[in-house]
């Protein structure tokens, strides 16, 4: 039977305004066990992807100001794909597609200077580029240099380190990026903000663009023509 998908959408707030300014698009699969993150990204078929985020932007359109999704670089060079993301972005607008570049890996590499081509076009179309997980794994200022510029947004993800923004070393690394974001001009998204005391600790930090459970769990869009009940083992 051929898998299915849906994205799931979880609202990033500005606690500045008390306002939602965008969605992230996490892509789930349904199983027997209920929608679960699936076990390779890149093992989606393009024509999967793209049908799927176009259908999905088309009932997004003029709800939020910003709307994420994450691209592999796998994903960035494949053609149909990023006829996808380009339809995405006319379907949103005015409201602005945000490509978050990840670093799951495919099963080819692809150096940067390849890739800068791709988000050019991305960004002449309207778009913007966000750079995730930035101070994790390979994510560091020296991996990512060359993409700062033509970046609008850098994401800071709490729920990648065990110990959490209690740790000063984890403290310390979201300083770092809170001044590079300063830096380049960029927006600076803290994610994996779970509960009160996680906010009151990021008060503290001076960043008003925030995404985790805390302000709301990813919840399913159902497409035209899924039944009310679909997916209800989520």
């Amino acid at each position: 039977m051929k898998p299915t998908y849906r994205y799931f959408v979880q609202p990033q707030f500005d606690i500045q305004t008390q306002t939602l300014f965008g969605y992230e698009l996490l892509i789930k699969q349904l199983t027997p066990e209920g929608w679960r993150l699936p076990e390779s990204f890149s093992s989606i078929d393009s024509k999967t992807i793209a049908d799927l985020l176009v259908r999905t932007t088309e009932i997004l359109g003029l709800k939020v100001q910003y709307c994420s999704v994450n691209v592999s670089r796998q994903q960035l060079m494949d053609t149909e794909v990023a006829k996808a993301i380009i339809q995405s972005q006319t379907q949103l607008y005015p409201a602005k597609l945000v490509v978050e570049l990840t670093e799951e890996d495919g099963p080819q590499s692809y150096p940067d200077t390849r890739l800068i081509p791709y988000l050019r076009k991305f960004i002449e179309h309207g778009m913007q580029i966000s750079l995730d997980d930035v101070g994790t794994g390979i994510n560091d200022f020296r991996s990512i240099q060359e993409f700062l510029p033509l970046a609008s947004e850098i994401k800071f993800a709490l729920q990648n380190f065990r110990t959490g923004i209690k740790d000063p070393k984890i403290q310390q690394k979201l300083h770092f990026w809170h001044a590079i974001s300063n830096e380049y001009g960029l927006r600076l998204i803290l994610e994996g903000i779970e509960d009160e005391e996680d906010e009151r600790l990021c008060n503290s930090f001076n960043i008003n663009l925030r995404q985790g459970y805390y302000y709301g769990k990813p919840q399913l869009l159902r497409l035209d023509n899924d039944p009310v009940d679909f997916g209800a083992l989520s």
